[in-house]
């Protein structure tokens, strides 16, 4: 795959990137939210551990070594609740997913000619090959990352004492 060392190099610079967004956060910031039913900085946190770990990460490795075997569920969603997001220690969450993401970029360093097309059928979506889980995963990082600013950024308004039109337009 061509675009292989693009995609490897992008997870890995997000890592390093959402680790230092993230950890310098005050603690009134953490559990702040731009908006009802939106996430605050630890359940998004919680969420990057745990799709890199159940997701896309997993699904990478299941696909490219078990082909046509479908991989185990997730319900993201669920995840909130269920492995309480809210209850975590945000630290150790951030250290977590430093330490998993970690993991993840030694893993695909160490890979020799895996076969991206390698997929499994969804019964709606059709083959999903590795490759598809592979590049996503970057595409999933930005998507949060755009979460992360965006909700740093609703703190600032929130707890400003002047207009924030001077720094332009959001």
């Amino acid at each position: 795959m061509q675009q292989f060392d693009y995609i490897l190099q992008g997870l890995e610079s997000n890592g390093l990137i959402i680790q230092q967004l993230l950890q310098d956060a005050p603690s009134e910031m953490i559990r702040f939210r731009p908006a009802a039913g939106k996430w605050n900085l630890l359940e998004i946190a919680c969420h990057l551990v745990d799709e890199d770990a159940y997701d896309f990460g997993a699904r990478v490795k299941h696909v490219l070594e078990n082909p046509g075997v479908t991989p185990p569920s997730i319900d993201p969603q669920a995840w909130v609740l269920a492995k309480d997001y809210a209850g975590q220690d945000y630290a150790t969450v951030i250290q977590q997913f430093v330490a998993g993401r970690r993991e993840w970029i030694s893993y695909l360093r160490a890979l020799r000619n895996p076969n991206w097309e390698n997929a499994w059928e969804h019964p709606k979506r059709g083959a999903l090959p590795a490759k598809l889980f592979f590049e996503n995963w970057l595409a999933h990082d930005y998507l949060h990352l755009r979460q992360i600013i965006a909700t740093k950024y609703a703190y600032l308004l929130a707890v400003a004492d002047v207009p924030m039109d001077y720094a332009g337009e959001w």
